[in-house]
C-alpha cells in the first residue's frame, strides 16, 4: 500500500516535470516556425508579387531555372547567416561591431535606411489590397491595415502574436495562389524542363530574384526572431539548420505556385497589358473570385512585409539588455513614421527607392562578408564551434556572387548622382 503511494507520488512528480520541458520546447517549436516565416514572408512583398510576374511575362516557361538557381544560392546564403548568428546567440550588429567596432552600427544604419523606405512601399501595397477586396480608399486601406500591424506589437505577447500571425497569413498565401495555379492549367511539362534545361538564361533576372529574396533586413528576418525566442548556441545546430533552409522553400514554393498561375495565363494566349498585370492573371484565370483572391494575397503579402521590415529593423538598434516592452514600442513608432510618410506623399518618392535599393545591394555583400568572417576567424565568438569547411565554402562562392549584386545596385547610386 505504502509501495503504491509512494509510486504515484513519483509518477506525479515526473509528470509534472515532463510538462515543464514540454513548455519551452512548445514555444521554441512555435518560435523557429514563426522565425521561418517571417523570412519567407518578408522576402514575399508586393514588390515580390509585381517582379514575379513581370519576369514570368518576359521568360514564360524559362524562369523556371532562374527560381531553381535563385533557391539554391539563397539557402547557402541563408544556411551560414542562422548558424552563425544561432550559434554565437548574437545579433549581425553585434557581430559586426565585435569584428570591426563601428561596423555594426553602420550597418544598422543601412537596414533602417532601407526598411523605412520599403516599408512605406509595403504599406501602400496594403492599401491597394483593401481596395480591391472592399473599394475603400487606398490611402485609408494602408493606414487601416498600418494599426493592424502597430496593434500586433502593442499586445501583451508580441512575439507570440507575431509568429502566428505570419505562419496564418504565409499558409493563407500558399493556399490561395495554389488554387489561382490549379485552376490556370499551366503546362507543368515545360515548366519541368525548362527547370533543369532552360531556353532561356537571364543573369540579371537571377541576380535581380536573389536580392529580392535575400537582399537588406530580410537576411536577418529569421535568425534575429529566433534569437529572441531564445534558440541559440550548439546544442541547436540542427533545429536553426532545418528552420534556415526551410524557410527559404516556403518562399520558393510562394514563388514556384505564383509563377505557375501567371503562367497558365500567359501559355493559355492572354495577354497581360495592364499596369496591375498580377490582378489582371488572377482575373483571367478565376474571373472575379480571382480578383478577389489577388486582393487577399496582395494585403496579406504587403502586411507581413510591413511587420517583417519594422521588426528587424529595430532589432538592429536593440540590444540584448532593451526590453521586450521597449522593442515593441520603438517597433510600432516605426510603423507610425512610415505610415505618416505613405500619408503624406502616397508613396515613397522614387529618388528614396533608388537609394534604398541600392543600399539594400550594399548590404547583403557587407553584412555577409561579416558572417564569413567569424565562421573562418573568430572561433571564440562561437563558443569553440569548429565551423564545417564545406558550409564555408559554398558560403564564399554565394558572397561572390553578392559582390556581383552589390556591383549592379552601384547603378542606382550613379543614377541618382546624374
Amino acid at each position: 500500500m505504502v509501495f503504491n503511494v509512494v509510486r504515484a507520488k513519483i509518477r506525479a512528480k515526473t509528470a509534472g516535470v515532463k510538462k515543464k520541458l514540454r513548455g519551452p520546447r512548445r514555444a521554441q517549436r512555435s518560435a523557429l516556425l514563426g522565425a521561418m516565416f517571417l523570412m519567407a514572408t518578408s522576402a514575399v512583398g508586393p514588390g515580390f508579387i509585381v517582379q514575379t510576374t513581370s519576369f514570368t511575362v518576359q521568360l514564360g516557361a524559362a524562369f523556371a531555372f532562374a527560381i531553381l538557381v535563385s533557391i539554391l544560392v539563397d539557402i547557402a546564403v541563408q544556411l551560414n547567416v542562422w548558424r552563425v548568428i544561432g550559434v554565437s546567440g548574437k545579433r549581425a550588429q553585434e557581430l559586426a561591431n565585435t569584428v570591426l567596432p563601428g561596423a555594426g552600427w553602420f550597418l544598422a544604419a543601412l537596414i533602417c535606411l532601407g526598411g523605412l523606405v520599403f516599408n512605406i512601399g509595403n504599406i501602400a501595397g496594403s492599401g491597394l489590397g483593401v481596395n480591391v477586396l472592399f473599394g475603400l480608399d487606398a490611402k485609408l486601406g494602408g493606414i487601416l491595415s498600418a494599426a493592424v500591424a502597430i496593434a500586433i506589437f502593442l499586445s501583451k505577447r508580441a512575439g507570440l502574436a507575431l509568429d502566428k500571425v505570419v505562419v496564418v497569413l504565409g499558409a493563407v498565401m500558399i493556399v490561395l495562389i495554389a488554387y489561382v495555379a490549379i485552376v490556370s492549367n499551366p503546362p507543368l511539362g515545360l515548366a519541368v524542363k525548362n527547370t533543369v534545361l532552360p531556353d532561356d538564361i537571364d543573369v540579371l533576372i537571377i541576380t535581380t530574384l536573389i536580392g529580392g529574396t535575400i537582399g537588406g533586413y530580410i537576411t536577418y528576418a529569421g535568425a534575429h526572431r529566433m534569437i529572441d525566442a531564445g534558440v541559440t548556441g550548439r546544442a541547436h545546430i540542427t533545429e536553426i539548420t532545418r528552420s534556415s533552409v526551410l524557410g527559404i522553400i516556403i518562399t520558393g514554393v510562394i514563388r514556384v505556385l505564383l509563377f505557375l498561375a501567371i503562367l497558365g495565363v500567359v501559355a493559355g494566349g492572354v495577354d497581360l497589358t495592364s499596369d496591375n498585370q498580377p490582378a489582371e492573371a488572377f482575373q483571367a484565370a478565376a474571373g472575379e473570385i480571382g480578383f478577389k483572391l489577388f486582393g487577399i494575397v496582395l494585403w496579406a503579402a504587403a502586411i507581413t512585409s510591413v511587420i517583417g521590415a519594422a521588426y528587424t529593423s529595430i532589432s538592429f538598434v536593440a540590444t540584448s539588455q532593451t526590453s521586450p516592452r521597449t522593442r515593441s514600442i520603438a517597433t510600432v513608432v516605426f510603423i507610425a513614421v512610415s505610415t505618416l510618410v505613405y500619408t503624406l506623399l502616397g508613396q515613397a518618392p522614387a529618388t528614396l527607392l533608388i537609394m534604398a535599393g541600392a543600399v539594400n545591394g550594399l548590404i547583403l555583400p557587407f553584412g555577409f562578408a561579416v558572417i564569413l568572417w567569424v565562421a573562418w576567424r573568430r572561433r571564440d565568438l562561437l563558443g569553440g564551434y569548429v565551423y564545417p569547411k564545406w558550409l564555408l565554402g559554398i558560403g564564399v562562392l554565394a558572397w561572390l556572387l553578392t559582390l556581383f549584386l552589390g556591383y549592379q545596385s552601384l547603378g542606382g547610386l550613379a543614377m541618382l548622382w546624374g
